[in-house]
């Protein structure tokens, strides 16, 4: 069943107007493909590290990276994501003043992360700051990345019924439907 997984994705990641791959930013050395999901609970210890969960971490490997997200949460990436997102800001023309703006709060505050034998991370304090992260946070799989959320903060931006149903109408707007 893996196997014809795997096949599904081969035709899945082929631009069929040229044959050309469009990319397997979700591929891993093994050459799965990588989704994160689920949220996990867990604390960061006094001198700042975080226990990075195990599914997880077995997608993300030895050495990623992490950086201001929006919203006030970290964005973690793989390194193959983040060359992927390397490459778009390259492409981006730095005369638009937004964009130099939001390259420079994504790039200056990334740090490469590499775990210790326990599992962990050592957040950098500016990334900890940044976050308002003390104790309790909340590990969370979005897809293509892992998002890192003081607790409290968490509880604060998600799951009002209301405000999803609302959200849920938008993004059948854009075109998703589930």
């Amino acid at each position: 069943m893996v196997e014809s997984g795997r096949e599904w994705f081969e035709v899945v990641a082929k631009d069929h107007r040229n044959g050309k791959s469009r990319g397997t930013s979700c591929r891993t050395k093994a050459g799965d493909c990588v989704m994160f999901m689920g949220e996990y609970n867990h604390t960061v210890d006094p001198k700042g590290r975080l226990i990075v969960p195990a599914k997880f971490r077995e997608q993300l490997g030895d050495e990623f990276v992490v950086t201001k997200g929006l919203d006030g949460c970290l964005f973690v990436y793989t390194l193959e994501e983040w060359h992927n997102i390397e490459e778009k800001f390259r492409n981006i023309s730095m005369t638009s003043k937004d964009a130099r703006k939001f390259s420079r709060f994504f790039f200056a505050g990334a740090a490469s992360c590499e775990l210790d034998k326990q599992g962990r991370i050592l957040l950098p304090p500016v990334l900890r700051e940044y976050a308002n992260l003390t104790k309790d946070v909340v590990l969370v799989g979005v897809l293509s990345r892992v998002e890192i959320w003081d607790k409290d903060r968490w509880q604060e931006n998600t799951y009002d019924e209301d405000e999803m149903d609302e959200i849920a109408e938008h993004m059948a707007d854009l075109g998703f439907s589930i």
